[in-house]
């Protein structure tokens, strides 16, 4: 599926949630990464981030299993260092009250 097609279809999700969800940066249109950043609307956010599970599925990892914390301001700087990093990024933001991702992929956090 191309990712601007993918795209659309987490944007749409999240707006008949009755959610707000922005595209920050556009990235490859076929076949760009998308990084969907989620606040909360009260200083906290957290960021995901496709990877390859070990069967071979696309998955999203919660970024706090690197490390990185669950204010904005740290979400917002791993964010500017990875646009930085990948000129094809796409990235995402969703501004929900209930902090929900809108992700149909499976989901790695830390409490797994």
């Amino acid at each position: 599926m191309p990712t601007w097609l993918w795209v659309d279809a987490l944007v749409r999700r999240a707006q008949v949630a009755g959610a707000s969800c922005f595209v920050v940066q556009k990235g490859d249109r076929e076949r760009g990464d998308v990084m969907v950043k989620v606040a909360d609307l009260s200083g906290g956010a957290r960021v995901y981030v496709p990877r390859t599970s070990m069967d071979g599925e696309r998955i999203f990892s919660d970024v706090r299993l690197q490390g990185v914390g669950e204010t904005e301001a740290e979400a917002d700087d791993y964010v500017r260092r990875a646009r930085g990093r990948d000129l094809d990024l796409w990235v995402l933001e969703v501004e929900d009250k209930q902090a929900r991702h809108f992700l149909t992929e499976d989901i790695e956090t830390p409490d797994e």
